[in-house]
């Protein structure tokens, strides 16, 4: 049997005449390139079937259009080229392309004080969409960062005022017994809790933006905060941490407006919708809070 006589059972007409919005693929297994760097990932990619009649999709053709991932750098540009061959390969069946892209951005990140450096990954989503000639890409970004919780410091601080009082009350204050007190568990009774805790960034970026602005929305994101969990440290660097989580002290409401400010600098950005999520070490539930923004809205 030669290859002009094997069926294409796709081209038949379906049985019920329905269009359908998405038909492709997801988990689609490929290398791609961000900024010079070689990264896995994974993509979905689809099409609308606009044509009721259609029974399916050429798959292979949106396979094999992804090709172009493999070494070129990603850009918006990138993306919008893919969808139109996705429609170009689809010209008699869909109106609206659809890819997305998932991987995670490999960053080394300084450490606080010392010379250290170590390397931190960064979950990113980059979804893009070509509907009826309109182009719009997605960006999603997951960033971690430490929060000290303000209510928990004022009360570990009352706690440590008392302490103060039941330890030197109508005794003369000598500077080397207060210095040693401060130093000692004697003194500080309690400290706040912290949490490990989690930003979700999801931005829509204009269309004409010459390229994926990730380093530069975590970086934003990081400065915003104050509190980036860190890679390779020394002891210096964990009282510098220390400290920074002293003088950031946030609730997740407090989070999300700095994320705001923060996003609302960066020129690529149109819109956005922040979530963050603070792992409570003080409850079994999270602390949430979210925050949306539009181009132009006031």
């Amino acid at each position: 049997m030669n290859a002009l006589s094997l069926p294409d059972i796709a081209a038949q007409n379906a049985r019920h005449a329905i269009p359908l919005e998405w038909v492709g693929m997801c988990g689609i297994a490929l290398p791609i390139v961000i900024q010079g760097q070689r990264l896995t990932a994974t993509a979905d990619a689809g099409v609308s079937l606009d044509d009721a009649e259609a029974r399916g999709i050429h798959m292979s053709r949106l396979y094999l259009a992804l090709e172009k991932l493999e070494s070129q750098d990603l850009n918006p540009l990138l993306l919008k080229k893919i969808l139109q061959q996705f429609l170009d390969s689809h010209d008699d069946l869909s109106l609206c392309a659809y890819l997305s892209i998932h991987t995670q951005v490999l960053l080394k990140r300084p450490a606080l004080v010392s010379p250290l450096s170590g390397w931190k990954t960064y979950p990113v989503s980059i979804n893009a969409s070509l509907k009826n000639g309109m182009f719009h890409v997605e960006l999603k970004i997951e960033v971690n960062y430490s929060s000290t919780c303000p209510c928990s410091a004022a009360l570990a601080r009352q706690l440590i005022q008392q302490q103060f009082v039941s330890d030197f009350a109508n005794k003369p204050l000598k500077h080397d017994e207060v210095l040693t007190w401060l130093g000692s568990s004697q003194g500080i009774v309690a400290t706040p809790h912290s949490q490990r805790s989690t930003a979700s960034l999801q931005t829509v970026l204009s269309n004409d933006a010459p390229s994926l602005p990730i380093e530069l929305i975590i970086d934003e994101a990081e400065r915003a905060l104050g509190t980036a969990v860190q890679t390779a440290v020394k002891r210096a660097d964990e009282q510098a941490f220390a400290l920074a989580n002293g003088q950031n002290l946030m609730f997740c409401e407090d989070a999300a407006r700095r994320l705001n400010r923060a996003l609302k600098r960066v020129q690529e950005v149109r819109g956005f919708r922040v979530k963050v999520i603070h792992a409570e070490s003080l409850h079994s539930h999270d602390a949430v809070a979210e925050s949306h923004w539009q181009w132009g809205a006031r």
